[in-house]
């Protein structure tokens, strides 16, 4: 007999943590399927209040199928275990790619996803993450070279499948937030970064006491390969690594919230003019 389920209730940051994001499955081009990350953004512009799913965009590239799988609400509260699956056939088609070809980012609008799940009468429940909460340049200035950071989703398709909640995770910064590393919008951080973490947020605590702030998106990870060079890919969004010969370093390659920002006023700028 199961045993009866305790309200959950989110009511402090790192339970907010837990559903931010949502859950990426994906069938690829060249066969196999893959999972990966996507966390829900709230943006205030001259229109209104809109809110996008943001993923990357190398997890959107080359797919066939793909769904994004969400929490049902109940009473105002995540029912936990009870989950919904959005599947988008035309998949790759539907996301908003940054306009620097470089930026790992892609962004769909959430209300679209809500409506669908609406009429099979399921009701979603997301806690997006507001812009406002976006570690712009002088926030970032404000860090220090080394601070903890946290993120959240899939590593290596791992979640707790009976309560359909994502995996949290800690690392610390690599490299100081505020520098470009290696002259892109893009910092580092030491933290054990697997396949499935593709477009996880990562979050740092400002030393002010305003809480949480996000600064990123995970995008890549360093391998060593066999000639012992050490470069940065993507995230594989498969579960099984099929980088033969290379070893993951636990150094993962953040794309800054700034990015993010760029993306969803590129996205209003193409979509509402």
């Amino acid at each position: 007999m199961n045993a009866e389920r305790l309200p959950f209730s989110v009511d402090t940051p790192a339970k907010r943590l837990l559903f931010h994001t949502v859950r990426v499955q994906t069938e690829l081009v060249g066969g196999g399927s893959g999972t990966g990350t996507a966390f829900v953004v709230e943006h205030v512009h001259a229109r209104g209040r809109t809110a996008f799913v943001v993923t990357n965009r190398h997890l959107v590239d080359d797919v066939v199928h793909g769904s994004l799988v969400f929490t049902c609400a109940q009473d105002g509260q995540p029912r936990l275990g009870s989950r919904f699956e959005v599947r988008i056939d035309e998949f790759g088609e539907a996301w908003h790619r940054h306009p620097d070809p470089t930026i790992d980012l892609a962004v769909l609008p959430l209300a679209p996803l809500l409506q669908a799940a609406a009429a099979q009468g399921a009701a979603l429940y997301v806690q997006p993450i507001a812009t406002e909460r976006l570690a712009d340049a002088e926030r970032l200035a404000a860090l220090d070279a080394l601070e903890e950071v946290w993120f959240v989703g899939y590593p290596s398709g791992v979640w707790d499948q009976v309560n359909a909640l994502p995996i949290l995770r800690r690392g610390t910064t690599a490299t100081p937030p505020a520098v470009d590393f290696e002259g892109a919008p893009q910092f580092l951080i030491d933290a054990a970064v697997y396949p499935g973490s593709s477009g996880s947020p990562v979050f740092v605590r400002a030393a002010d006491g305003s809480g949480l702030w996000l600064a990123g998106v995970v995008a890549a990870v360093f391998f060593r390969e066999e000639s012992l060079r050490l470069t940065p890919q993507p995230v594989p969004a498969s579960t099984a690594l099929e980088a033969v010969g290379a070893e993951m370093i636990d150094l993962g390659l953040v794309v800054k919230a700034q990015a993010v920002r760029e993306l969803l006023h590129d996205y209003l700028r193409h979509w509402q003019g």
